[in-house]
């Protein structure tokens, strides 16, 4: 459980590490390429979604929406989590108590920041240069709220799981990339999902991101667009279910496997591998 004064420490060290992050171009402008890229991709679409006269630029806003929550928790969230191990973050929370639960409240709280504000990007850029539009009413907002506010925990419980397991960050990125692309394709971001095979469908169904996608589209999206959905039904309920069962599995085994890959380190493997990125450096 973790307890109050985690959440204030983690809040805390949270903010501060998003001030570092501002202050580095590299880092701010790299999660900006994100949304650009979807708004370029949906700019470039042309015809309507089969069987619903909803144009395509639509669906993929909607879909890359959700595929910022995907990119940065579970991409970018484990090369930060690599990072900490390797410059002994990791090593330093086993001697701080409550440090464990305020390392995963900080790392929460930048996760919930920086993809919300590139879905809002995106979702603002598709409105004025591709007439995506916004929530046309009261009960889309809070559907597209509670849907990108699920969706971020699971994500971001996913993501500290597979940091917690990356042998290092120059490797994160290879081992992360492949599954994340695989799992736009099979979750219906750019295209509807009823066209794929049934057994690809259900293949996505497992994995949240097809449902965020949904829950986005129904927020976004008119309800002729039914005619491309499984079941012409946005599943809202299914939505959530299948959300908050990732968020009980990843509160089962995230904290677990980020305790293990704390308590692998040690002062020596933290010392040899600074002695060989030294020597790396000449």
């Amino acid at each position: 459980m973790i307890s109050r004064q985690s959440v204030t420490v983690g809040l805390h060290r949270g903010r501060l590490e998003l001030r570092q992050m501002m202050r580095s171009p590299r880092e701010y402008l790299g999660h900006l390429t994100n949304p650009a890229f979807f708004l370029l991709t949906a700019s470039l679409q042309g015809g309507t979604i089969p069987g619903s006269g909803v144009d395509s630029s639509r669906l993929v806003v909607a879909g890359g929406i959700a595929s910022m929550l995907v990119l940065v928790a579970v991409s970018w969230l484990p090369q930060q989590l690599a990072n900490d191990r390797e410059d002994g973050t990791m090593l330093r929370l086993r001697g701080t108590p409550g440090g464990l639960s305020a390392y995963i409240v900080s790392k929460t709280l930048g996760v919930t920041v920086v993809a919300l504000f590139c879905a809002l990007l995106l979702l603002l850029g598709g409105a004025v240069f591709t007439g995506s539009g916004f929530p046309d009413s009261l009960a889309r907002w809070v559907t597209l709220a509670w849907v990108l506010v699920l969706g971020l925990v699971a994500l971001a419980l996913l993501g500290a799981a597979v940091g917690a397991l990356l042998p290092n960050p120059r490797q994160a990125l290879a081992w992360v990339m492949i599954p994340v692309l695989g799992l736009l394709f099979v979750s219906g971001v750019f295209f509807p999902v009823t066209t794929m095979p049934r057994w690809l469908q259900i293949v996505g169904e497992v994995f949240p991101l097809k449902w965020i996608a949904q829950g986005v589209r129904s927020a976004l999206l008119p309800e002729n667009a039914l005619a491309a959905e499984t079941g012409q039904s946005w599943q809202h309920w299914e939505t959530a279910g299948v959300l908050t069962a990732w968020i009980v599995v990843g509160l089962l085994i995230a904290p677990r496997l980020l305790l293990r890959a704390s308590r692998r380190e040690s002062g020596s493997r933290l010392a040899a591998r600074r002695e060989a990125l030294a020597q790396r450096a000449y």
